[in-house]
């Protein structure tokens, strides 16, 4: 695609000259000028344009993984707790602790994966979800 728009350009560029170099006048040469100057600019501005619309995707989708915040509440007593905003209803939320991993899926095809510094022997031991917090308590065993 990056090489097809250049060459119509192009090739209307060549149309135009052919048929202000018939008219023999002076004023058709610089109209093919101004309008070869203004084609170039606008293909150069549509690929810009493209190329950006392309890494914006990109930006929102790692974006997306990169504000997500949570807390970790860590009490003396060997108890960890787990807050953040989950999207979904209670029903779609789900959440595992495995290999010091805690997984939490939620709705809208959400999913995150958060690392755990906990000691062995330790487990969910409740976890609740109220209007789109979800809040975890991780125990020993």
């Amino acid at each position: 695609m990056d090489f097809v728009v250049p060459l119509l350009a192009l090739l209307f560029i060549g149309i135009l000259f052919v048929l202000f170099a018939r008219s023999q006048g002076g004023i058709g040469f610089l109209f093919l000028a101004a309008a070869s100057g203004l084609m170039i600019y606008w293909i150069r501005e549509i690929r810009v344009m493209s190329r950006s619309e392309d890494r914006g995707l990109v930006m929102a989708r790692d974006t997306d993984q990169k504000d997500w915040v949570y807390d970790l509440i860590t009490n003396s007593n060997d108890e960890v707790m787990f807050v953040a905003e989950v999207p979904g209803p209670e029903n779609q939320i789900n959440v595992k602790l495995a290999d010091g991993l805690l997984r939490i899926k939620g709705g809208q095809n959400f999913t995150r994966d958060v690392p755990m510094e906990l000691t062995h022997g330790m487990g969910i031991s409740d976890h609740k979800y109220r209007n789109g917090v979800l809040t975890v308590r991780i125990k020993k065993m």
